[in-house]
């Protein structure tokens, strides 16, 4: 590795295959994926519909560019239309070029409607990527540092305030839209209070702001529903998803509603990749595969039991300060940094990991059957209590 960047501490460990929630490293050993490669692998590893998917397209056609016609990538915007309820969709590679196309978006509907400088609300904790834009927008400051100028045109503030976000539609007149995580994912599995998203949709619609949603973590079943705005019974103006829509291919969408999907015309905005026939054929066979099996119920119902085997273990002990989730996002939070935990899991053949340095994350792929979700606790439960007693 002496001629990679040094921008990941990575584990020593190479995996060569995986199957289902397995993986297994280049000396046999076998783990179980608790983590999904950071909520990317819901359907598991090498999910023979997704596989057959992409190796028939890439035998027949993998790449055209936007200059042309792309029929599964029309089919791919048809099928997230319906199951969104909204109007039209860009593609690109990443959750942060769905988040640039978002704030660009924002940017341009604000000096449409005379704003010379638009500004987007965005939530402390929060995580929307690394380039610069998202970059700027994201609540995290060790991700930030080192890296100003960052750009302007962010206001930030507490995630789950709506009193902020009203102190902001009294006193900020520049701002056209709101930034926001339905869950917060590298936060620690931040979860709102009831009733925070419907409000944040009332404001919007009070103020004339677009409610921008990066559901990027949280889409896709993985809240125990198609997307974790759902849990609110509300629709955004501009929903932004990656990760588990190509389950491991690389693929992200930027979707839009009613006024948002009037902004962007030929030339606003492009992605010489996005959307090409190998990812649109797979994101297909994706959502085909979450909704034949009926996944969302599957993840909530998973979520459920996996919340109460670490709750009745965990729960109450010294050290413990939170345990929580929505459908498979779950977060274990400690009193102390923990960071350790996540190579001792390994150890026992399990994944894991640890963000904001105290909270344990568990992002199971949505496939988990009830036997493998009592591993995942049955594994790490005896590695927590021996942590906190040291």
């Amino acid at each position: 590795m002496q001629h990679l960047m040094p921008t990941y501490n990575r584990l020593p460990i190479a995996f060569t295959r995986g199957e289902g929630v397995w993986l297994e490293d280049v000396d046999g050993n076998k783990y179980l994926d608790a983590i999904s490669g950071i909520a990317v692998c819901g359907l598991g590893h090498c999910h023979a519909d997704i596989s057959t998917a992409i190796c028939a397209q890439a035998s027949t056609l993998m790449h055209t560019s936007n200059l042309y016609e792309i029929p599964l990538q029309t089919q791919l915007a048809d099928r997230l239309a319906k199951l969104t309820g909204m109007d039209k969709v860009f593609f690109a590679n990443s959750g942060a070029e769905a988040n640039e196309a978002a704030i660009k978006i924002a940017r341009l509907y604000g000096h449409k409607k005379g704003i010379d400088m638009p500004s987007i609300l965005v939530c402390e904790g929060s995580f929307h990527g690394r380039t610069m834009a998202t970059l700027s927008a994201t609540g995290n400051r060790k991700v930030r540092a080192g890296f100003e100028p960052l750009l302007r045109g962010f206001s930030r503030i507490p995630f789950n305030d709506l009193n902020a976000v009203r102190d902001a539609a009294s006193n900020d007149m520049n701002v056209v839209a709101i930034l926001v995580e339905p869950v917060q994912g590298e936060g620690g599995i931040n979860i709102p209070d009831e009733g925070y998203l419907t409000e944040l949709r009332n404001i919007c619609n009070d103020n004339g702001w677009l409610l921008m949603l990066d559901e990027i973590q949280t889409g896709l079943c993985r809240s125990g529903k198609w997307f974790a705005h759902q849990h609110a019974g509300i629709v955004p103006d501009v929903m932004t998803l990656a990760k588990g829509l190509g389950n491991g291919m690389p693929v992200g969408a930027c979707i839009v509603n009613s006024e948002a999907a009037q902004v962007f015309e030929p030339g606003s905005h492009g992605s010489t990749f996005g959307g090409n026939p190998l990812a649109s054929a797979a994101a297909l066979a994706v959502l085909d595969t979450l909704e034949s099996e009926n996944l969302a119920d599957q993840a909530a119902q998973s979520g459920k039991l996996l919340q109460k085997l670490f709750s009745d273990a965990l729960a109450g002990k010294p050290g413990v300060k939170d345990i929580r989730g929505l459908g498979l996002l779950l977060a274990i939070e400690l009193d102390r940094p923990c960071g350790e935990l996540v190579m001792k899991a390994a150890e026992k053949g399990l994944l894991i990991n640890v963000t904001v340095e105290t909270v344990i994350r568990l992002l199971p792929p949505l496939i988990c059957s009830e036997t493998e979700i009592r591993e995942i606790a049955d594994r790490l439960i005896p590695l927590i209590e021996e942590f906190l007693i040291k």
